[in-house]
């Protein structure tokens, strides 16, 4: 496809292209996070959030070509999913959440939450969550609680916590969904005992990973973060039926302002080599894991 025109600059996001190829009707952000000044942060949260709002984020929509998104709690909110219940509200039908409660969650909050368009919980190793350290007997106890919804569990971790969960991950009664590519180092890609762990983690069948969040671990950068491309691509060939992509907008990782998000596009689309598996990234395999499956694109 031809690149589309520019577009105008959008908060939290550098620069004010659009991607090179226009994006597949029904083409899904799977991994964005709102944060609303009418939600107070938890109490456990030091640093001041951005403003990054629903109509801001619709604006990076309107840049990048997507239209469906699903909305994780970031850590800043603790244990309370109220942005992100008002986020999915605005949204509408287009948006799915990800939630994040702690192990004494009743199925009466679960079924509210699912009311509201949740369809998965967050568990998060790698930074300060409101009850303190998180456990792999966290992880299984809510699993167990989520089965019976049919949501998946999402976990963002270390590659060495990665490795060391894989017995209980493996053993999970639910779907998994990996964060950030697990991390992992490029310099070791593939050939690393991480990538390994998540390779096995991916042959059970049931557990996704997210093309999300590569400048976590890359070393060049913008434009292209090229030390990303073999792992992103070796990822793609190993199983592109169970790999979804995310913005991770607006980036509070990184340095304010140094990150495009129509770069990732780029990236995303140099990792999947044709546009049928970008199409399968994008819409087919999001429309699955987070039911989209009814909705017309």
């Amino acid at each position: 496809m031809e690149p589309t025109e520019h577009s105008q600059a959008v908060a939290h996001s550098l620069g004010t292209n659009r991607p090179k190829y226009a994006l597949p009707a029904g083409a899904c952000d799977s991994h964005m996070h709102i944060f609303d000044p009418r939600f107070s942060p938890s109490a456990h949260w030091h640093r001041t959030p951005p403003v990054a709002d629903v109509e801001t984020y619709r604006r990076l929509q309107r840049r990048l070509g997507t239209s469906r998104t699903v909305v994780v709690t970031p850590s800043t909110y603790g244990t309370d999913n109220a942005c992100t219940l008002d986020a999915i509200a605005q949204l509408g039908r287009q948006a799915r959440g990800v939630a994040v409660v702690d192990a004494g969650v009743s199925p009466q909050e679960l079924d509210e939450l699912a009311a509201g368009g949740i369809c998965g919980l967050r568990v998060n190793f790698v930074t300060p969550q409101s009850w303190g350290e998180t456990t792999s007997g966290m992880l299984t106890t809510l699993a167990g609680k989520v089965e019976r919804l049919g949501w998946h569990i999402q976990i963002f971790a270390h590659p060495e916590q990665l490795l060391a969960l894989s017995p209980v991950l493996c053993s999970l009664p639910v779907s998994l969904v990996i964060d950030h590519m697990g991390r992992i180092d490029p310099a070791e890609g593939e050939c690393g005992a991480a990538f390994d762990a998540m390779r096995r983690l991916l042959d059970q069948g049931n557990t996704w990973v997210k093309l999300s969040g590569a400048y976590m671990r890359s070393t060049v950068g913008e434009p292209g973060y090229t030390d990303m491309l073999a792992l992103g691509r070796a990822l793609v060939r190993h199983a592109p039926e169970r790999l979804v992509w995310g913005s991770d907008w607006p980036h509070t990782t990184q340095p304010t302002l140094s990150v495009n998000d129509a770069n990732l596009l780029d990236l995303l689309y140099a990792w999947c080599g044709t546009e049928d598996t970008a199409r399968r990234i994008l819409v087919d395999n999001p429309a699955g894991l987070y039911r989209f499956s009814d909705l017309a694109a």
